[in-house]
């Protein structure tokens, strides 16, 4: 039988599963709650095809509160901020809002997408210094 005890973990986990859905309404004021999973945002984008995780699969694991899925997804990161999705979507969710929602959440984790210590020394005397700045301001805690 399914007791008290067993609703009282289904409510626990629901709670649970909804801090990084509540998260990302309080950063960007999108509530993903209304996504009703039509793929017009996955169709429509142009950067896809680079994206580990689709629009609409991102949308439903935040849904379903699979946060440690979503975070160490690569799509935040490959969203071109082109706003097609956001032209396209009968719901109106702005993805490249969603995208640095995201990316806050990550990168205030200490979750870096680069490392500087990574990137060869040689290219920090090719790139402009502009550049190196922005992408460490973007992609670095």
């Amino acid at each position: 039988m399914f007791g008290l005890a067993d609703v009282e973990r289904c409510v626990l986990v629901v709670l649970e599963d909804r801090k990084l859905l509540e998260k990302i309404k309080e950063l960007s004021g999108i509530d993903l709650s209304v996504c009703m999973q039509c793929g017009i945002c996955s169709g429509s984008c142009p950067a896809v095809d680079q994206m580990d995780i689709t629009p609409r699969m991102m949308v439903r694991l935040i849904q379903l509160g699979r946060e440690k899925e979503v975070l160490d997804s690569k799509a935040m990161w490959i969203c071109l901020s082109c706003f097609t999705c956001y032209a396209r979507c009968p719901r109106e969710i702005d993805f490249a809002k969603l995208g640095e929602a995201l990316r806050q959440v990550r990168l205030r984790k200490g979750l870096d997408y680069i490392r500087i210590s990574e990137i060869p020394e040689e290219e920090f005397k090719k790139l402009p210094q502009i550049a190196l700045v922005s992408c460490f301001r973007k992609f670095t805690s």
